[in-house]
């Protein structure tokens, strides 16, 4: 006797777990189009098909090695740009050594010629009243303008930045010497009574102006470098005892104290100050308006 079990084949009964099957292939990859299979299966005969990891490792050392490639190109660059570069400031730096050079040379000529033009202006007015009396008012005019020179006893103050060894863990901007500290020095001296008053054997004027550029101080638009010998050309006693312990004089210690800048107050006698540079006319009136 045969079994008709409900599931047996022939039976015209499905079982129940036959619509399942869809997902079963597709979970076990068995859906694949025949066409892509049998192209998958002559690429793999050929030895074309290469696995993703291979590919993926190759790309990857590509990269790396490209980027080798330009890194050791720019450190070359690099390299070879230095000593070109250090070249380069040598040269610019003896040109700024030439054209300073030249520059003290043009000024002392010019002081020269102002000495001269001075005597011969001083001769020609000495022969009348007249032009003794308008000798003694272009003299105090041009004191008052610093465009003479002027000798006398007074005070040296110098000002210098800090020393790096005996600051240790300090920034080194913070033991600098700035532009304002030497305007607060200088406006100070001028309080205290001078008549006078020289940064680094450049006169100072009316108009003058002392300011910074980068890391340089200049004063009347001229480079100076520390350290920074103030001169201050009038009675040093009177001079003295107005200055110190004056605002200038407190600011200056308080930076020698905290920062280590190098600050020193003497007299001195038989001090002599250059004229100022050249005087630009920037305003006139008429005589007598």
């Amino acid at each position: 006797m045969i079994s008709r079990r409900p599931d047996a084949p022939g039976s015209g009964r499905e079982r129940p777990d036959a619509t399942m099957s869809l997902l079963a292939d597709l979970f076990a990859g068995r859906l694949l189009d025949p066409g892509y299979a049998d192209a998958a299966a002559r690429r793999a005969a050929a030895g074309d098909l290469a696995p993703r990891g291979r590919l993926r490792g190759t790309g990857v050392l590509l990269v790396l090695v490209l980027v080798g490639v330009l890194l050791a190109a720019a450190s070359a660059e690099v390299r070879r740009s230095q000593p070109v570069a250090a070249e380069q400031r040598s040269r610019l730096v003896a040109q700024i050594r030439a054209r300073t050079g030249d520059n003290d040379a043009l000024q002392q000529r010019l002081e020269q010629a102002r000495d001269e033009t001075e005597r011969a202006r001083a001769m020609a007015l000495a022969r009348s009243a007249e032009g003794r009396r308008v000798r003694g008012e272009l003299s105090t005019a041009a004191a008052a303008a610093a465009a003479t020179p002027i000798s006398g006893d007074g005070l040296v103050v110098t000002v210098d930045d800090a020393d790096r060894a005996e600051q240790g863990d300090r920034r080194g901007d913070e033991g600098r010497v700035y532009d304002q500290d030497l305007q607060v020095l200088v406006n100070g001296l001028w309080a205290a009574g001078a008549v006078a008053i020289a940064v680094n054997g450049q006169r100072l004027t009316p108009t003058t102006a002392i300011r910074s550029a980068g890391e340089a101080v200049l004063v009347d638009y001229r480079p100076l470098s520390g350290p920074y010998r103030v001169t201050a050309v009038g009675d040093p006693g009177r001079m003295l005892d107005a200055f110190g312990g004056s605002a200038a004089d407190r600011r200056l210690r308080a930076l020698e104290d905290r920062f280590g800048i190098r600050y020193r107050v003497r007299r001195v006698e038989g001090l002599r100050l250059p004229a100022a540079g050249v005087l630009r006319l920037r305003h006139a009136r008429a005589a007598g308006s």
